[in-house]
């Protein structure tokens, strides 16, 4: 008689508090991995993102974390939406543009308003993400992904999180919060990245100790 018992599933540590991230990247790492976030630590202390790039604070957060919570997997991930007509911003301020208590809703407001005059190949903007697997205090790998589109006029549907209500990618006639989770996954930022996470952890399951049945 087969056994009942699931199989081991690696636990992945998502270094955000955000649930509109962590709701993605379960979906994105689907059934294979545990995917966990940081809302049951009350006490971790703040981790200061003063990078300049994407990767630099993906960096910060993954080997903080990693130190904190050794032997453990540890994923982190900076991302934002990049505006070349405005001298890339938002870029590593995404979260914070329009503020210290800023929320998606403030955000998508001050750019829809910066942006009230530019029209047509000024409107282009791309979201990328950067992710960085860490654990005990060393880097493991960096993968990138990146999705060029444009800012709309205003907001259109409810789904993803941060810009996705504003920002319609190439190719398509629907924003990202209009868009099926099952295409945003297949074609974001965010989704790319994760592909080459996936593929590194594969790799080096037996150096990151993923072999090992708990």
């Amino acid at each position: 008689m087969p056994s009942r018992t699931p199989p081991h599933r690696p636990v992945l540590w998502i270094a955000t508090a955000n649930p509109g991230k962590t709701r993605e990247f379960k979906e994105l790492f689907g059934a294979r991995f545990l995917v966990r976030d940081l809302h049951s630590f009350k006490n971790l202390p703040v981790i200061h993102e003063t990078g300049r790039t994407f990767e630099a604070n993906a960096k910060i957060k993954a080997l903080a974390l990693s130190r904190i919570l050794p032997g453990q997997l540890i994923l982190a991930d900076d991302s934002g939406l990049v505006v070349p007509a405005l001298g890339g911003r938002p870029g590593v301020r995404s979260a914070r543009f329009s503020g210290p208590n800023a929320t998606n809703e403030s955000n998508r407001i001050k750019l829809l308003r910066v942006m009230k005059k530019l029209k047509n190949a000024a409107r282009k903007a791309y979201f990328e993400a950067t992710l960085v697997l860490a654990k005990n205090g060393e880097v493991f790998g960096v993968k990138r992904g990146r999705v060029w589109g444009r800012i709309t006029h205003r907001d259109y549907g409810f789904g993803g999180f941060g810009y996705d209500p504003i920002f319609i990618p190439k190719s398509f006639a629907r924003t990202f919060g209009q868009l099926s989770p099952r295409t945003k996954g297949r074609i974001s930022h965010r989704a790319q990245a994760v592909r080459g996470i996936r593929r590194l952890l594969s790799k080096r399951r037996y150096q990151l100790g993923m072999h090992k049945q708990s």
